[in-house]
């Protein structure tokens, strides 16, 4: 009730006398209840105060142009500085973001979004269709190696209807396209005269501006005074800074340097448990944590070698030694439990090394030897999770060796170059974005060469399916086929877990779908 009380101050739905009332009544002494008070005003947002963050993730090769964003350090700094058309809300829905409605023909083939008049760029110029397009544009060019593109390559025609208006004319219907607009690579950056952007510009509609940047290293941004989104950039000053080494982001935190980290080390977050001025922060999610092989390289083409890979990793040795707990088992797909067209039904994959024995012995191996590249930045205990898995996979005949990787450059270097690492996904909010982005043939960021003809012809019908069940029955085959036909192992679903001091202050609810408020924290938080 207390704690009630207290949201109801911070809101202004009560008075301050008669939260006092209540919490007395409660038997709270006078002096507590006033401190109660101080804690309640904590909760509403408040202006001003810098944040300082330390990110695991960050490379010298970052630049500001979306369709290269692929770690945290531009995620946030992107989110910061540029709007997308779309924002996912806390309960999972679309919200308009720069738009200000959308609205779709009744076979979702064509849909209107109407921007907002009010919105403006940092340089003080009204956004306008022609931004929209030429922003949406550069992900679809024939050289783009966006990871956007395979989400927008179902869009035939953009126009503009007026300066306000921006007309999208899909090849098939798509009940979830809005959804795609809260994509972290799709945001709106001003047109120039040729109809393009300016794939380097800092300047974008967001709530800060950029006042230095160092790629991979430190970027600072600074509120805007001008910010036409009411209710959000509380935070006058951001510095964000790329901390790899985990034991040096917790010690950044415990001395001051930084206020905020993601993924503490899970080997020794119960240090910062025991620091009164820190907090943890855990969100429940689509984060998966992946193994992709490349399904076009031996001998990963066939699928009784990743069959036999698929029943050699202990799933919940890696939920309980890896994550400490923190998730749950996988089942080598990557639809969470959380997301409407989850799949049931799929029988649990346990640790069951006869079964690839017997696996290793349909491909015609008796043992098998492979490399798996990793690095600590991979995932927070990615090296660990590719050490168990080594010892495990002895008992079924397979021989794993572990390959270090630098934690520099993995991202470039590595991911979606060796046949065989470590990743991790935070997800998407559909079941068709999340195939569609890591799955579909041909996708830049279909990191395991996944290519499937039924999956690939249902992945299209399903899209533009209106029919909720039959919708349902296809994404669950997709999941079918995936679990048992893919090339990534997908050992176990994680919580996102953060740190935080207790000056750092978010609302009731956040976003599920990324860490940090769906990576949206920097508009949406602040500091006491």
């Amino acid at each position: 009730m207390i704690e009630k009380l207290k949201q109801d101050l911070a809101t202004g739905t009560i008075s301050r006398r008669t939260f006092m009332a209540g919490a007395l009544a409660m038997g709270a002494t006078v002096s507590s209840a006033s401190l109660l008070v101080g804690e309640a005003h904590a909760i509403a947002p408040q202006k001003g105060g810098t944040l300082r963050i330390g990110f695991t993730q960050g490379s010298t090769s970052d630049t500001f142009d979306p369709a290269t964003f692929n770690n945290d350090f531009m995620l946030a700094t992107g989110y910061a500085v540029f709007n997308t058309l779309v924002e996912l809300a806390p309960d999972g829905s679309g919200q308009p973001d720069l738009a200000e409605s959308y609205e779709a023909s009744a076979d979702a083939k064509t849909w209107t979004f109407r921007l907002r008049d009010e919105a403006t760029f940092s340089d003080g110029k009204k956004v306008t269709a022609a931004d929209v397009i030429a922003s949406i544009r550069h992900h679809l060019g024939e050289n783009s190696k966006s990871a956007a593109k395979p989400l927008l390559k179902s869009i035939e025609d953009i126009k503009a209807d007026g300066d306000n208006t921006v007309v999208f004319t899909l090849t098939e219907g798509n009940a979830d396209f809005p959804l795609i607009f809260n994509d972290y690579h799709l945001g709106i950056r001003p047109a120039q005269a040729d109809g393009t952007i300016d794939p380097d510009t800092m300047i974008g509609t967001g709530g800060y501006v950029v006042e230095s940047f160092e790629a991979g290293v430190r970027a600072v941004l600074k509120r805007r005074d001008d910010y036409w989104k009411k209710g959000r950039a509380h935070i006058d000053r951001v510095e964000i800074l790329t901390i790899a080494d985990p034991a040096a982001r917790m010690n950044a935190l415990l001395t001051g340097e930084v206020d905020l980290i993601d993924r503490p080390d899970l080997k020794t977050v119960h240090m910062l448990k025991r620091n009164p001025n820190v907090k943890l922060h855990t969100q429940d999610g689509t984060l998966h944590y992946v193994m992709p092989m490349h399904s076009d390289t031996a001998p990963f083409d066939d699928n009784n070698v990743r069959l036999a890979l698929k029943n050699a990793i202990n799933r919940q040795e890696f939920v309980d030694k890896v994550l400490k707990g923190y998730g749950k088992v996988g089942n080598d797909q990557p639809i969470a439990s959380s997301m409407q067209f989850y799949n049931d039904q799929l029988a649990p994959r346990a640790f069951d090394p006869e079964k690839a024995k017997y696996h290793l012995k349909q491909a015609g191996l008796d043992t098998l030897n492979v490399k798996l590249h990793t690095a600590e930045n991979a995932f927070g205990g990615a090296v660990d999770a590719s050490l168990l898995f080594s010892e495990t996979a002895k008992a079924a005949g397979i021989n794993i060796e572990v390959v270090r990787e630098p934690a520099d450059g993995y991202w470039s270097n590595v991911w979606l170059k060796k046949p065989f690492c470590t990743s991790y996904w935070g997800g998407r909010p559909t079941a068709d974005l999340m195939f569609t982005t890591a799955y579909a043939a041909g996708a830049d960021w279909n990191e395991s060469r996944f290519n499937h003809e039924r999956f690939n012809e249902l992945l299209v019908k399903a899209r533009a399916e209106l029919d909720t069940e039959t919708r349902r029955n296809m994404y669950f085959e997709m999941q079918q086929i995936v679990s048992d036909e893919g090339s990534t192992i997908i050992p176990a679903f994680g919580q996102y877990v953060s740190a935080m001091t207790k000056r750092v202050h978010m609302p009731e609810k956040v976003t599920q779908l990324w860490d940090l408020d769906g990576m949206r924290f920097i508009e949406r938080w602040w500091v006491s």
